[in-house]
């Protein structure tokens, strides 16, 4: 495992536009990443959350996997997709990595503010896992798993955690203070990627195991170099066991 690795927060609004051009954002800022980057989306950035077109978005996320697959390639990218899946409708988190999926799971925790249990079928905790790429070690909570301490639990001893995020700017304090708390607790870089419509809170941004934030809300794009040894310098600087 290679220590240095850019980490990448995309931003942008999307909740109004049509999937095609949503897509068309994302490969254009995907293509402007590195090789060898780790990417995140914002949460539902093709589709957003429009309940009355779930089967229209879930056929147009089914039929641009081949694409973000490729995509992938000598990179990893991450984010949340409307499926259909026996009937029913899940925001899955996949991640790709080197023209391969090699994660996808639903959405545990449903943000009842959002009606979203009303429409989408939950996932269970225990598929909160932490997998391995390349020798580490990366853990996800989608957005509003992000409120709940037991689920932090389940993050202990990743490297990365990684949280999609569509956060109202009416909580925007909330979402900094969480991934930059999530960061510290667990001596680990967080990436959070938010949406940037006008009433979304933006705030994407890279967190160091320190604590240090890199974050512009006016970007579409926030990277940062970073060294993975900085983790291992924090457990051993502050140890809790991790």
């Amino acid at each position: 495992m290679t220590s240095k690795k850019t980490l990448v927060a995309l931003q942008f609004n999307y909740e109004n536009k049509s999937l095609e051009d949503n897509f068309k954002t994302l490969k254009r800022l995907l293509n402007k990443t590195p090789e060898n980057s780790l990417v995140l989306a914002p949460e539902l950035c093709l589709s957003g959350y429009k309940y009355d077109s779930m089967e229209e978005s879930a056929k147009f996320s089914a039929s641009i996997l081949h694409e973000i697959k490729k995509l992938s390639t000598c990179k990893t990218i991450a984010l949340t997709l409307i499926e259909n899946i026996d009937g029913k409708y899940f925001n899955n988190l996949k991640i790709f990595h080197n023209g391969k999926i090699v994660q996808s799971r639903p959405k545990a925790r449903l943000f009842p503010l959002g009606d979203e249990q009303l429409h989408f079928s939950s996932g269970v905790d225990k598929d909160i896992e932490t997998i391995t790429i390349d020798g580490i070690k990366i853990a996800t909570l989608v957005c509003f798993e992000l409120r709940f301490t037991e689920l932090w639990q389940k993050t202990l001893g990743a490297d990365i955690i990684l949280v999609p995020a569509f956060w109202g700017k009416l909580r925007k304090a909330h979402l900094k203070t969480l991934c930059e708390a999530l960061g510290i607790a667990n001596q680990a870089f967080v990436i959070v990627a938010n949406s940037s419509d006008e009433e979304m809170a933006s705030s994407s941004a890279i967190v160091t195991p320190f604590g240090d934030v890199y974050r512009d809300d006016s970007a579409f794009i926030i990277k940062h170099e970073v060294d993975l040894n900085e983790i291992k310098k924090m457990r051993r600087y502050i140890n809790i066991g991790l």
